[in-house]
């Protein structure tokens, strides 16, 4: 287990933590769609082209202010902090920031603090005969670096043999003292904990504060000798194998498409999971909340005060769902952005019991009405940190609870256990888990969660955006995804002989969904399918999915487009809050409408020619290829309704990806026979036996047999 000092300097450390690194992971086809309908990786996910930011005008080693001994004395500027793709601890941690070294024409020298010597560094050492890095940099002992600590002027950090000096960062940046703790050692321990953040990017910029090299004397085969610290992540419980994970150190994960929503209330072992940190281990027997009020006074609470019956318990039945959701979208549609790479996966429902904020604010003395616009402060045993305005937690209607069960269980520990706020219809990063300090405050949360992370930008606004300018993300707006497709062969009711197989959807194969009749009866598609006027029936197709708007507002409308968004209808709306849905009873819980709508559809798609357009021609062969483009878009009853394209809400971050969602599908050649008309160039690796005619999918394409307009 982790030492309290391991444990305390790496909960410092992932305070600052950045996005984890977009390394995309694969997405196979879910259950519920079948081998012919499979979801398009792309359409899901896509490489993500990543950048290092640079800084002009930076001094070089050797060429910056002296402090008479061997030692650069850099400018601090107080610069917002900026954004690296992918995030990364060391992003944070050593504040690596693209933005730290520039903006000159915001930040003067003449007004810039400078940093003022008050120790003397050791003297550096000359090189060796029988050293070969560069002259130019001096060479420290050891024991001189273990002097750059968390004590000196001039805190220093090691990784390899090389020595960085990052005092220009401290002044700069909120939460500098808390890198202090790590200063005068090695970074490489927890970088091969944190294995998220050893990127190629993340060494450039690590390499713009090198200020020399640790002496021959102190080093075994080229390298210091190792440092080991224990693995905070190595009490993490064990996850859902079916979970799609991002980043394994933190786990960052979300669930198959096909189980996504196929129930309304998601089990807990497939909830989304999205951590910052390690989960933290917790005694409950030892647990304590602490409140504390404007004028200081604090009360302290134990998990059997806010339990046993002292305050009423209440159940709310809410979606939470990351700012990030579908920002995949907006990267493959609009440019990179920073961050984890979610698919349509990072939102969940379920129902949460606990008692009121409201209640234990009152409790510990907060006066009922006040004039001053205050915030609420969450902060969690993992030093996450967030905040929501008070007047949303105080509002009788506005449902925020201190939860402790997750649809009828104790929190699991993956999802705050034994304590989180639960925050119905704001992003989820303001329900922070493992709660350990509520505070009220005349400011918002000064964590870089709630002052950077979490906010959005416009399109225009490039890669370093006015961080300050931006409000933090609160309630969240309306969106909708496309979770389950069945396309032509899989989803007639009577099956040429040769197609796709016959199974059945709750046996969780989804490659087989085969018989439209049972489709309607598993997941409760209507009788009523839409047909474009304009278009001759050939295939038919079935589609379900979420909507979900914040704030309380409920979806009012579900569109439906099987041509790109040429021809519209409604989805089917599924009645999961008032009785009878999928043959339970699931009601919702709470003053407004916290929860996500599941919708379903069932159509014809029109006949397909081939496409016009270059962008559509089959890769590799020059031909083009007859394609559709499948599309939601959902209304709140506000008639707020989403954008069209991610380019017009673009922004570096990629929150907020709340754009149509599309999905491609096109026809493929089987086989010899049926309505294909045999197997066409490109398919020569197609074996008879597999099927025979044209079958539908969302992934690859060939372009042959089907019949033209």
């Amino acid at each position: 287990m982790a030492t309290q000092s391991t444990r305390r300097v790496a909960v410092d450390l992932l305070r600052l933590a950045r996005r984890p690194p977009v390394n995309t992971p694969t997405i196979s086809s879910p259950p519920s769609v079948c081998q012919s309908s499979k979801v398009h990786a792309r359409a899901l996910h896509g490489s993500v082209i990543r950048k290092a930011p640079t800084r002009p005008n930076l001094p070089q080693p050797g060429n910056g202010k002296s402090n008479g001994n061997g030692h650069r004395t850099r400018t601090a500027r107080a610069a917002p902090l900026g954004l690296i793709v992918g995030g990364s601890i060391v992003a944070s941690v050593l504040a690596f920031s693209q933005q730290a070294f520039q903006d000159d024409d915001h930040h003067d020298d003449d007004d810039t603090p400078q940093i003022q010597t008050t120790t003397t560094p050791p003297p550096p050492t000359a090189a060796t005969d029988n050293d070969d890095r560069d002259p130019s940099l001096p060479r420290f002992r050891l024991a001189d670096i273990r002097q750059h600590g968390p004590n000196s002027d001039h805190p220093w950090v090691t990784l390899d043999d090389k020595v960085y000096d990052i005092t220009d960062w401290l002044p700069a940046h909120p939460g500098g003292d808390v890198i202090l703790r790590a200063a005068g050692g090695s970074i490489e321990p927890y970088w091969n904990i944190f294995t998220i953040h050893k990127s190629p990017h993340v060494l450039e910029i690590l390499s713009q504060y090198l200020i020399g090299y640790i002496s021959t004397a102190d080093l075994v085969n080229g390298k210091p000798p190792a440092e080991a610290i224990a693995d905070p992540f190595d009490h993490d419980p064990v996850r859902d194998p079916r979970m799609i994970t991002h980043t394994a150190k933190p786990r960052n994960a979300e669930p198959p498409n096909a189980e996504l929503d196929r129930s309304f209330l998601t089990p807990n072992d497939l909830f989304y999971i999205r951590h910052h940190m390690w989960v933290p281990p917790v005694d409950p027997a030892d647990y304590a909340l602490t409140v504390e009020l404007p004028d200081g006074a604090t009360r302290h609470y134990t998990l059997s005060d806010l339990t046993s019956g002292r305050f009423p318990t209440h159940r709310v039945t809410a979606a939470l769902q990351c700012s990030g959701n579908r920002r995949n979208d907006m990267t493959r549609h609009a440019g990179t952005t920073n961050g984890l790479q979610w698919g349509v996966g990072a939102i969940s429902n379920a129902e949460w019991e606990g008692i009121r904020l409201a209640d234990v604010l009152a409790d510990a003395g907060l006066p009922q009405t006040t004039s001053e616009p205050l915030h609420v402060q969450f902060t969690g045993l993992e030093a996450y940190g967030a905040s929501i305005p008070l007047a949303k937690a105080v509002d009788p209607r506005g449902d925020v609870l201190l939860a402790f069960k997750m649809n009828g269980s104790p929190l699991p520990p993956d999802h705050g256990f034994p304590l989180r706020a639960v925050v119905p219809g704001h992003v989820a990063a303001r329900s922070v888990k493992w709660l350990s300090k509520i505070v009220v405050s005349d400011e918002e949360s000064t964590s870089q969660w709630q002052r950077r992370d979490y906010k959005s930008f416009g399109p225009n606004e490039g890669k370093n955006p006015d961080w300050d300018r931006a409000p933090a993300i609160q309630e969240m707006p309306v969106t909708s995804a496309i979770t389950g497709v069945w396309v032509g062969e899989c989803a007639r009711k009577h099956i040429r002989e040769g197609g796709c197989s016959e199974k059945s959807m709750d046996k969780g194969e989804g490659k087989g969904v085969v018989d439209i009749g049972a489709v309607k009866k598993e997941v409760g598609y209507s009788a009523r399918e839409h047909v474009p006027d304009r278009s001759r029936i050939t295939e038919p197709v079935a589609m379900h999915g979420y909507a979900y708007s914040g704030g309380g507002r409920a979806i009012a409308r579900v569109d439906v487009s099987l041509d790109g968004g040429k021809t519209w209808d409604q989805a089917e709306l599924v009645n999961d809050c008032d009785g009878d849905s999928d043959g339970d009873k699931s009601h919702c819980f709470g003053n407004k409408r916290w929860a996500w709508t599941r919708w379903r559809y069932t159509g014809q798609l029109p006949v397909l020619s081939l496409a016009d357009d270059n962008d559509n021609k089959s890769e590799g062969t020059g031909k083009k290829r007859a394609c559709t483009t499948l599309v939601v878009k959902a209304t709140d009853d506000a008639y707020n309704t989403q954008p069209e394209t991610h380019s017009s809400i673009y922004n570096v971050r990629g929150n907020l990806a709340t754009a149509w969602h599309r999905v491609r599908v096109c026809p493929s050649c089987t086989g010899t026979g049926g309505d294909a008309g045999g197997l066409k160039k490109g398919d020569a690796g197609l074996k008879k036996s597999e099927a025979a005619g044209v079958k539908w999918s969302t992934g690859e394409t060939y372009g042959c047999g089907f019949g033209k307009e």
